[in-house]
């Protein structure tokens, strides 16, 4: 909202505001002096009426002509032109009317239209002290009256509602011409003395504008009056003086700035493909030498790898660019998979990817986004091994292994060759799950700790398998695994919880019970290795239980 507009918001309601209240004032006592004038007339004419029709049956009385018919016509007719002598202007009217509503007597022809009498004489019987307002013969008129029983007569005096009222009305109009013309003066007079008084402002707007729109900062105002307009005119020239020397600074530093940028990008260009792009991000953003030192995370630790790589390398071995070229296709999509969920590629070993999520920087979900990635990861090689049928070459089969946990991550190596890098049990757990996926005919396996850990996800519509409990070569404490997938068809997730109900009663010892849900399993499923697996050893501990001290582990001798 501009100055003037709040200028002429603040001070023409202070100065239209007592206008109208003074000539409202004005006003009301003209109109009520004239109303009150106007009463008293027509009230002093109604009282003369009444006492000339009292007089002139009063002489009748006192010479016994009461009783005569004539006589008493030739009162009513005296009081008629007595009534057409106080008459002072040519729409007054007096009237008598019968009390039957009957037009006894009028000064002036009067024609009273359909349903006027009645409603004359409803209000003319209600002997009402005030002035009365009715339409009589079309026209709404004032009236005064009385009854006055000797002539069974309803006398009134009566004049047109517009007649009554004109010097009201008059005053009405001349009160609202000479508010509105001091409306209108007052209005002219703001608008030339708001533009004085923000004309210096207007002038620093265009000047700053001007500097904005062209980055002219050679731009002046002249200074007009000595106030604060003036101050402020001044203070934006010692202002634009002062930006026009910084943004000589401005532009020097912007020069070197970009200098500095350029050589950033190269190092970025170079490195990223040695070192995840989020370690090189957060070494720029804080470049401490201590930064990316060793230090215990929660992380989730993925290892994938290719199923029977030495027989499919082996296939290449005239064509060893066709091996390349085929890995590179392979990891490109996966490693873009990885990524895009947030994953850090840590190394390629050989035809394996170990990945980790949360480190250096850490995310909530950061269990959830490896199992999205893993599955993602499984599901591309539909399309993978589609462009490889099409150029005749070996299609991929892979197995994923995920463990969540606590682990080191950091900078690891000497001085002249470094890794940023995780070590730890939990990286050689999630390497033996990816190991186990051979031995449990599963695409992806996941620990116990990342089972857990997405517990609280429904949204993603996760469905997890319990498969065993097993102690991983060089270790004697079991740990449960089990497999994820997501969307999986009815089928299979009644498979999938029948199977899951059998791994209750297999840990319960109920050998028996668990045989049948597996049983069952294996009916919907029919090719499911590990549902007949675990059916197989259900049988064989109903022949031969396991000691008192059994816990269902499993331990594996090999890798």
């Amino acid at each position: 909202m501009k100055i003037r507009t709040k200028i002429f918001l603040v001070v023409l309601p202070l100065v239209i505001l007592p206008l109208c209240i003074s000539q409202i004032a004005s006003y009301s006592a003209a109109i009520r002096g004239i109303d009150r004038a106007a009463r008293d007339f027509f009230d002093f004419k109604l009282a003369e009426l009444q006492k000339y029709a009292e007089n002139q049956w009063a002489l009748l009385v006192e010479n016994g002509y009461a009783g005569r018919s004539d006589m008493v016509e030739a009162a009513q007719h005296a009081v008629e032109t007595y009534g057409e002598s106080i008459i002072l202007s040519d729409t007054e009217i007096i009237f008598a009317l019968t009390g039957t509503g009957e037009l006894a007597m009028s000064t002036s022809p009067l024609a009273l239209l359909p349903g006027e009498r009645e409603t004359m004489l409803a209000l003319l019987e209600n002997e009402n002290p005030l002035m009365l307002q009715a339409r009589i013969g079309g026209k709404e008129r004032i009236i005064r009256s009385f009854w006055f029983f000797p002539f069974g007569w309803h006398l009134a005096i009566s004049e047109e509602r517009d007649t009554f009222y004109r010097d009201a009305d008059s005053i009405t109009f001349l009160t609202l011409v000479a508010a509105g013309s001091a409306a209108a003066a007052a209005i002219v007079l703001l608008i030339v003395f708001s533009r004085f008084l923000t004309r210096p402002l207007a002038r620093i707007v265009g000047a700053m504008n001007a500097v904005t729109s062209s980055a002219d900062l050679s731009q002046r105002v002249e200074v007009e009056y000595q106030d604060e307009t003036g101050e402020l005119a001044r203070t934006f020239n010692r202002m634009t003086v002062e930006l026009e020397r910084a943004w000589a600074e401005i532009k020097r530093y912007a020069f070197q700035a970009v200098l500095a940028g350029k050589k950033e990008q190269r190092i970025r260009n170079i490195f990223q493909k040695y070192v995840p792009q989020t370690v090189i991000e957060e070494f720029f953003s804080s470049p401490d030498p201590n930064m990316l030192r060793g230090k215990n995370a929660s992380l989730a630790i993925l290892f994938s790898d290719i199923r029977g790589f030495t027989t499919i390398s082996e296939s290449y071995a005239d064509t060893p660019d066709r091996l390349v070229e085929s890995l590179n296709r392979y990891f490109s999509g996966q490693v873009d998979i990885i990524m895009n969920r947030n994953g850090i590629v840590d190394k390629y070993i050989g035809d394996a990817i170990m990945a980790f999520w949360g480190a250096p920087v850490s995310h909530e979900n950061d269990a959830l986004q490896s199992v999205l990635a893993a599955l993602e990861m499984i599901d591309a090689l539909e399309g993978f091994n589609a462009a490889q049928r099409q150029l005749g070459l070996k299609e991929f089969r892979i197995g994923v292994g995920i463990n969540y946990g606590l682990a080191t991550v950091g900078n690891i190596g000497s001085e002249r060759k470094m890794d940023y890098t995780v070590i730890g049990d939990m990286v050689n757990l999630a390497s033996r799950m990816e190991g186990l996926t051979k031995t449990y005919q599963s695409e992806l396996l996941i620990t116990e700790s990342l089972h857990e850990k997405l517990q609280n996800t429904p949204e993603e519509n996760l469905r997890f398998r319990f498969l065993d409990t097993v102690a991983v070569k060089g270790k004697t404490q079991g740990i449960k695994i089990y497999t994820v997938k997501r969307n999986i068809d009815p089928q299979e997730e009644k498979a999938w919880a029948l199977h899951n109900q059998g791994m209750e009663f297999y840990y319960h010892r109920q050998f028996r019970e668990a045989a049948e849900k597996f049983r069952d399993t294996v009916a919907i499923l029919p090719g499911d290795f590990n549902a007949r697996s675990l059916f197989g050893r259900c049988k064989a501990y109903l022949t031969s239980p396991p000691p008192p001290d059994w816990n269902g582990v499993e331990v594996m001798h090999t890798k």
